[in-house]
């Protein structure tokens, strides 16, 4: 059986999900909407349609798993409630502090309407999500590190973008190696938002813009740049292009913890990502999510989903039997 997916979006993560599907022979793209004039978009697979989200809702026949592929802030809070009335939906809401509101309002409405629905799917929340959870099942007596970088942060990118004299962005997160190695030694250090991690950024400033106060109000940001040791350099529009062209992205999740009668034996466990494209990363464990919620919808079942709620088997196009066969 052929999974039929449709995409609601088309920027970043949206021409992710296009590669996915081809990478994935069991699915095909039907469509992908758009809030932008149609016939303005180009997309890379030919002969599949582009149309007005305005008329999505008449595709609620023809699409088995419709790919929700906005952003967090406000797209998502909004669009996956309504879109789980017509179909079953997969999307990757981020925003950590408000995955259990965002839970309840898609939950209420997939089960009103008979819908599937899995949320917060991608590598943090989703990949890194899964290894706290099994570490955090193996080594119950423990302690939990996440380290994000080196990367973009696409939202701290965003921002610097808003302040006035900046003409363009980029932000990188990097852990701080000494905080890191001191972790995976098994020292199981206290650390603070500082220590963790630091920011560099990169600036193209307008002409005569005042350079200090752009590097002032970026390091002073609330809720971005205020609680790190924050970098500023400005550079020109062709160094952007050169240097900075690319979203890449990645880091660590360990655990570290002790077992023996006497907690005599200490243990780390540790799952890294290293990424050149965080949305096209992203956009992959999207896809095997979303075969998921087909396997799910198969089975009469309704509801939101988390990745926790998703037994492994479901991601993978593979039987049960040549799992076992090859991966066990």
């Amino acid at each position: 059986m052929t999974i039929r997916i449709g995409i609601l979006g088309y920027g970043n993560l949206g021409r992710g999900i296009e590669c996915a599907v081809k990478h994935n022979p069991d699915m095909e793209l039907k469509a992908v909407f758009t809030r932008r004039e149609p016939a303005s978009l180009k997309i890379l697979t030919e002969g599949v349609p582009v149309y007005s989200v305005s008329q999505i809702e008449n595709f609620k026949d023809e699409i088995d798993v419709l790919v929700l592929c906005g952003g967090s802030a406000t797209d998502l809070p909004r669009q996956t409630p309504e879109y789980v009335k017509w179909f079953h939906v997969v999307d990757s809401f981020d925003t950590h502090a408000k995955i259990p509101e965002h839970f309840a309002a898609v939950d209420k409405a997939a089960r009103e309407h008979n819908k599937v629905a899995i949320i917060s799917c991608g590598w943090d929340p989703g990949m890194f999500s899964l290894n706290r959870l099994y570490a955090n099942c193996i080594l119950p007596e423990g302690r939990d590190y996440t380290f994000w970088g080196k990367g973009v942060s696409q939202g701290h990118s965003d921002a610097i973008r808003r302040i006035d004299g900046v003409k363009d962005g980029k932000q990188y997160t990097i852990p701080v190696q000494e905080a890191l190695e001191a972790v995976r030694r098994g020292e199981n250090p206290e650390l603070t938002t500082r220590q963790k991690h630091k920011r560099e950024c990169f600036v193209v400033a307008e002409e005569g813009a005042d350079l200090a106060r752009i590097e002032n109000e970026i390091k002073t940001m609330p809720n971005y740049f205020d609680e790190y040791d924050t970098t500023v350099h400005f550079i020109t529009e062709e160094e952007m292009k050169r240097d900075h062209s690319g979203i890449p992205h990645g880091g660590f999740v360990i655990r570290t913890g002790s077992t023996g009668w006497e907690d005599e034996n200490h243990h780390v466990i540790e799952y890294s990502l290293k990424l050149d494209s965080n949305p096209q990363f992203t956009s992959s464990v999207i896809a095997a999510f979303a075969r998921a919620a087909y396997r799910f919808s198969q089975e009469g079942q309704s509801g939101c989903k988390t990745v926790f709620d998703v037994p492994p088997a479901y991601l993978s196009p593979k039987s049960a039997e040549e799992l076992r066969s090859h991966l066990l």
